[in-house]
């Protein structure tokens, strides 16, 4: 799981509430860990692989919201394996992991260890956080035709830069002057919580709103299409909705767990000792969440994907094929239709004027198309409301 507690856990200096979750039954914990994360890889992974029979998408080019759906997938995977490697060698070598506790240690191994493991997990959550937030844009930038596969460069430097700059600011804080000698207290180990959760806190409030304006502009965009408001285009409005709808509830799902637990381990720092009677049920309502951040933030890929796609089915197929290039056909058949020069200039002018509409229809097809992709339905739907489709 992914918690800012695994880098707390590195000082040999630690809170008693970071203690307390850290030493309820580890074993246990990391079990949950490499089991959840192995099925999340396992099945994210038979999501993404090619299937038999199914039909290859005939998009005109590759679309910016595909590709950053794919790196959110790829960054969870990666997480996932950290968590496999972390929990592994926690399982598989307690002793190594005992001398984290050692305050005046001569072996760094292990210390390296704790962090470069907490901070390989952090980082790939913490970027798969940026690019929800920049699919959200990119999602209301596609709908104002404002965006294209060029912006995918800035949205790679803005992911990263940010992830990379916000994590090393909070382990510098958290583990200074030294890994060894962290300073004692809760303020030195806030600005840490703050820019780790501070990706997290912007897509549960800002993506909403960015969705919302989406799904807006999108209804807007299908009724200037025709000048009509049809029931296929209102039920392709309604699924593009629904598709970010269930974004948002597998973020809430996997994550509201983080934000409850950090909440509870925050007040039981706050008090003189958190061993108090009177402070039991809080202390078994934070181990509860703990054991259920172990399940759910690994399971956030494949249920991801299933969010995106849907369910993609078990046959898979790894045999190479050629990709058909969708505008070949199309091109073969307009040469066979233009032979013949037309006689009088006004058919000409009907011509253009039909090929600028034919052109203003097919971009928002092309944007509709990439906000509904992996709904086969959806596509077969727009395919034929197109002007395109209906002999234009």
């Amino acid at each position: 799981m992914a918690s800012p507690r695994l880098e707390t856990y590195c000082c040999p200096n630690r809170d008693a509430a970071t203690q307390l979750v850290m030493d309820f039954q580890p074993e246990v914990f990391c079990g949950v860990c490499i089991g959840s994360a192995s099925v999340s890889l396992l099945l994210t992974v038979l999501q993404l692989l090619p299937k038999k029979g199914q039909s290859l998408r005939k998009m005109p080019k590759a679309s910016s919201s595909s590709t950053i759906l794919l790196l959110i997938s790829i960054c969870d995977m990666l997480g996932s394996l950290g968590m496999i490697f972390r929990s592994s060698v926690w399982l598989g070598f307690p002793g190594f992991i005992a001398n984290i506790s050692v305050v005046n240690g001569t072996d760094v191994w292990p210390s390296a260890f704790c962090v470069g493991s907490a901070m390989w997990i952090q980082l790939l959550y913490s970027a798969c956080f940026w690019w929800l937030f920049c699919y959200a844009v990119d999602s209301y930038l596609v709908v104002r035709r404002s965006a294209g596969l060029s912006t995918i460069v800035l949205y790679h430097m803005m992911t990263w830069g940010l992830a990379v700059m916000l994590c090393v600011e909070g382990i510098a804080l958290l583990y200074y002057p030294s890994l060894s000698r962290c300073e004692d207290g809760l303020e030195h180990a806030v600005p840490h919580y703050i820019t780790t959760y501070a990706p997290l806190l912007l897509v549960l409030v800002v993506n909403p709103i960015l969705f919302r304006r989406t799904v807006s502009a999108v209804a807007s965009l299908l009724k200037g299409r025709q000048g009509i408001y049809t029931e296929n285009e209102r039920r392709l409005g309604t699924e593009i909705q629904i598709r970010f709808f269930k974004i948002m509830l597998v973020f809430i799902i996997c994550w509201s767990s983080n934000i409850i637990n950090e909440s509870l381990l925050f007040y039981l720092e706050m008090q003189p000792d958190i061993n108090e009677m009177p402070l039991k049920n809080i202390r078994s309502a934070a181990l509860i969440t703990w054991i259920i951040m172990g399940v759910l933030n690994p399971m956030q890929g494949f249920l991801f994907t299933l969010a995106f796609y849907g369910w993609t089915g078990w046959r898979v197929d790894l045999k190479w094929r050629k990709r058909e290039i969708p505008w070949e056909s199309m091109s073969s058949s307009t040469a066979g239709e233009n032979v013949y020069p037309s006689p009088v200039n006004y058919q000409s002018n009907i011509h253009d004027s039909k090929k600028i509409s034919t052109t203003d229809s097919q971009q928002t097809d092309e944007a509709i198309s990439m906000l509904s992709e992996g709904n086969t339905s959806s596509d077969e739907r727009l395919t034929r409301s197109s002007p395109i489709y209906q002999g234009w």
